[in-house]
C-alpha cells in the first residue's frame, strides 16, 4: 500500500470549509469524489489543514492511499473530473507509508489580503477595508505577535485543542501591488486564529485601543477580547512545510 500527497489550491467562496460535513459541499468532499471516480474505488482523503468557509488555500495537502501505481497521467485526470474551484498542482510519493499530510508538516503560512480603494475584481479574494491604518502601529504589533507563545485569546470558543501553544516565525505586514498583506506563518494555529490576529490588529491601527491593551488582549487568555470578524475570504493558506527527502514529485508523463 503506497501513500500519496496531493498539492492543490482551491476558492474558498465556492465551499463550505475544507473538512468533511457529510454531504455539505466542502473541499474534502470534492477530492473524495473525484479521487473515488477516477481510481474506482472509494478513497478517503485526509487534509493538512482545516480551512473556514470562505477561506482560499494557494498550497493545501491532502494524503490518501493506493494499492496500485497510479496512472501516468493521474495528475491530469484528475484536474478533469474536479470542479474548476479547485486544481491539483502537484502528487507526490510519501517515502514514509504512514506519513501524515496534517501531524507531519513542520509549519504553515498564510497571508490575508486587505485593499482600501473599491475594485470589484477583489470581490471576494480581499478584504474591501477603506479606513486609515496606521501602518507603524501594525508594524509594531505584528512583532510583538512574535513575543508569544500561549494564543488562547484568539482561538474561538469550543474548539478541541490540547494546547493554545504556537511558535510563531514569522509575522509582518507588507504592500503588494495596492494591497496590505499580513503574512505569518507558525508550527500550528488554533481555530479562527489568523482572523482574530488581523481583525484585532486592524482594531489597534485604527486607533480602538493602544499597544499596550493589545498586549492586555493576547495576555487575558480570552477570546471575547479579540476581534473574530474579518471576512474569510481575504484569507489564504499560502504554504505548508514537510521534512526535506519525505516527498517524492511524481510527473505526469509526457
Amino acid at each position: 500500500m503506497a501513500r500519496y500527497f496531493i498539492e492543490v489550491a482551491y476558492d474558498g467562496t465556492a465551499f463550505h470549509g475544507s473538512q468533511l460535513q457529510g454531504e455539505t459541499p466542502t473541499v474534502q468532499l470534492a477530492i473524495n469524489r473525484a479521487l473515488s471516480t477516477l481510481l474506482r474505488t472509494e478513497i478517503i482523503s485526509y487534509g493538512a489543514s482545516r480551512t473556514d468557509e470562505g477561506v482560499h488555500a494557494l498550497c493545501a495537502y491532502y494524503h490518501f492511499d493506493l494499492e496500485e501505481p497510479l496512472h501516468p497521467h493521474f495528475q491530469y485526470k484528475l484536474n478533469a473530473i474536479l470542479p474548476q474551484t479547485i486544481s491539483v498542482n502537484k502528487v507526490y510519493l510519501a517515502t514514509n507509508p504512514e506519513a501524515n499530510a496534517r501531524f507531519d508538516a513542520l509549519t504553515r503560512r498564510y497571508r490575508y489580503r486587505i485593499y482600501h480603494k473599491k475594485n470589484p475584481f477583489l470581490l471576494n479574494k480581499a478584504l474591501y477595508h477603506p479606513y486609515s491604518i496606521d501602518r507603524t502601529i501594525l508594524n509594531e504589533t505584528a512583532a510583538i505577535i512574535k513575543e508569544y507563545t500561549d494564543f488562547e485569546s484568539f482561538c474561538k470558543r469550543n474548539s478541541q485543542t490540547f494546547t493554545f501553544n504556537c511558535t510563531i516565525l514569522q509575522s509582518y505586514w507588507e504592500e503588494k501591488d495596492d494591497e496590505l498583506h499580513y503574512v505569518v506563518e507558525a508550527n500550528r494555529f488554533l481555530r479562527g486564529m489568523v482572523r482574530a490576529l488581523v481583525g484585532t490588529q486592524l482594531q489597534i491601527a485604527g486607533g480602538k485601543h493602544t499597544i499596550d491593551e493589545f498586549r492586555d488582549i493576547i495576555e487575558a487568555k480570552d477570546c471575547t477580547k479579540a476581534y473574530f470578524n474579518v471576512a474569510g475570504n481575504g484569507l489564504y493558506l499560502e504554504h505548508i512545510a514537510y521534512p526535506e527527502g519525505s516527498l517524492t514529485l511524481i510527473e505526469d508523463k509526457k
